[in-house]
């Protein structure tokens, strides 16, 4: 070979030795950056993954207390079911009695008069207690009847209420102002009474006085032996003085 041809091969070489490392780096450093990719990818997944897995999470928490709420739910409407029923059978008792209200009514109206018609005779029978006010209050009873305004339980209400306080006076012991018709004259008295067994007056100076006798439905005049025990009475009945014996003109019985 001719010395030019030597130094050419000589360069050439060189130039082949100096460039072959070069070449052979780019596939490494092409692979290391596809498995930086991958690497990188790879954990994109894996927090895409725990990040459906906390959710996951949540809702079965959730789902659970669903299920939960549904059961309490459950139990809640059975026990309402139970009141609504309850509260049903209580309406269909009142509709029944509704419904047989007026068949009610046809019996106590009747009946309602003729408590009051019984009453009217009884105090004109009876001894002459608060006569006024009792005739008063039969007569209010009257007018309530004929009152569209007022119901018939009411009604009612008000007759019973009405034998109560006839009943009471047949127990109490009491002193009242009032006048006494006496052989024409009127006279202002005290009335005591003591429940329905005695009734007497004493006139307002303490000098006289009456028993009423309700065979003959009329006053008698009392005798001086009575009057200390009349005046005596009144102050009891007024609670001036305290209770004790007195005699007092009483009827036995036959």
């Amino acid at each position: 070979m001719s010395k030019r041809n030597i130094i050419a091969s000589t360069i050439l070489s060189a130039f082949a030795l100096s460039s072959s490392p070069a070449v052979s780096a780019d596939p490494l450093i092409n692979l290391q950056k596809e498995e930086a990719k991958t690497n990188a990818a790879a954990i994109q997944s894996q927090k895409r993954i725990d990040k459906l897995y906390e959710q996951t999470q949540d809702l079965l928490i959730e789902y659970r207390q669903v299920l939960d709420e549904t059961e309490n739910l459950k139990v809640y409407n059975d026990h309402v079911a139970g009141l609504v029923a309850d509260q049903q059978d209580g309406i269909n008792a009142l509709q029944r009695q509704i419904d047989s209200i007026d068949g009610v009514k046809k019996g106590v109206v009747p009946l309602m008069y003729k408590m009051i018609d019984s009453l009217d005779q009884f105090i004109d029978l009876d001894v002459p207690i608060n006569h006024e006010e009792r005739k008063a209050r039969v007569a209010k009873l009257r007018d309530l009847m004929g009152n569209s305004n007022v119901s018939t339980s009411e009604q009612f209400r008000q007759v019973l209420e009405a034998y109560q306080v006839e009943l009471e006076y047949g127990s109490s012991i009491r002193a009242y102002q009032g006048d006494l018709n006496y052989n024409g004259t009127n006279i202002a008295v005290d009335f005591f009474n003591l429940g329905r067994t005695a009734m007497v007056a004493l006139s307002l100076d303490q000098k006289s006085a009456w028993v009423w006798n309700n065979d003959s439905r009329a006053w008698e005049q009392l005798g001086d032996e009575y009057l200390g025990s009349v005046v005596e009475a009144v102050k009891m009945a007024r609670k001036i003085v305290p209770v004790n014996l007195i005699k007092m003109p009483i009827r036995a019985a036959e």
